[in-house]
């Protein structure tokens, strides 16, 4: 068999639409980045990541969605491939985060998408979309809290002295949550196969949380999350309100959101598709193929179903 390709010709890749892309943009001085696959003229879908992690967290989720979608998934400042801000002098809140990730989306032309919010992505998500109705098509959910219920005893050193005194023997404990062992135990814990979790989460994250100043930015967020507590009962009035159509992932055996975190979000959205996982925190990492399936599916049902045809 003879090759029509000349040998000496350098190669030029061409990638496929599942080939995932690392790009950067400028967005109010930050260069922030973000993963991207998928055919432009697909619908479109966000992916928000949680704590302590990055766009990195989907980086299997991304290629096996961009069969059907057009995906992005941006780092937040101070995570993963982002700049990274003195905390000295930028203020890490949930709100300064949502307005760059709500710029970046405007920019790149997502105004009108699937959202899936995890953890942290849901503050981001639910205040981008709150202020911006208009741009959520569908809601993709996966352990990220919007009920008291919600919160496991882990959260008892935030709730109980943090959030009311930001004092330095009140932080000091929280470092715990930001060293080696704790930051695997986040990935691994409440699953039931740990061979399935690749050490390239903890790894990865790791190797961020050892830049200068990197471990500060994670104790501004530890802190100004009660401000997403305050906004609960807005969030869940605009569920309730807009009833979004509404998928969620729920790991049954989270380290910080309990079951009933999960449930909660059927009181507000009794129409929604609930999958409870025997999984953690980080549900994408052993239950891949059920989630994606399960995407693919409600959209093609729920979201864009193919009008029917006319019976002659």
């Amino acid at each position: 068999m003879t090759s029509t390709i000349d040998p000496k010709a350098p190669f030029t890749p061409t990638p496929s639409a599942t080939t995932v892309l690392g790009k950067f943009i400028s967005i109010d001085g930050l260069n922030i980045f973000y993963r991207e696959a998928g055919d432009p003229s697909a619908p479109k879908l966000v992916l928000l990541h949680g704590f302590p992690a990055s766009s990195h967290q989907y980086r299997n989720l991304i290629p096996a969605l961009a069969t059907r979608f057009h995906v992005i998934a941006p780092d937040y400042p101070g995570f993963g491939n982002s700049d990274m801000p003195d905390p000295a002098s930028y203020a890490y809140t949930f709100d300064n985060t949502s307005q760059i990730i709500e710029s970046f989306l405007e920019k790149v032309g997502f105004t009108r998408f699937g959202l899936f919010v995890q953890d942290y992505g849901g503050p981001v998500g639910f205040r981008i979309v709150t202020r911006r109705p208009e741009w959520l098509e569908w809601l993709i959910i996966q352990n990220t809290n919007a009920y008291d219920v919600g919160f496991t005893p882990v959260w008892d050193g935030l709730r109980g002295a943090y959030w009311k005194t930001r004092a330095p023997e009140a932080e000091k404990p929280l470092e715990a949550f930001l060293q080696a062992e704790t930051v695997k135990l986040v990935y691994t814990h409440g699953h039931a196969d740990p061979t399935l979790i690749s050490p390239d989460n903890w790894n990865m994250d790791l190797h961020f949380l050892d830049r200068p100043g990197a471990r500060q930015v994670q104790l501004d967020f530890f802190y100004d999350y009660r401000t997403n507590v305050a906004l609960y009962p807005r969030w869940q009035k605009f569920l309730r309100e807009r009833q979004p159509k509404t998928l969620v992932f729920w790991g049954q055996n989270d380290i910080f959101f309990t079951p009933e975190g999960g449930e909660s979000y059927l009181v507000d959205l009794p129409k929604a598709e609930m999958h409870r996982l025997n999984s953690g925190h980080f549900a994408v990492e052993d239950c891949l193929p059920l989630i994606v399936d399960a995407m693919l599916e409600y959209h093609a049902k729920t979201v864009a179903p193919a009008p029917l045809r006319a019976v002659s």
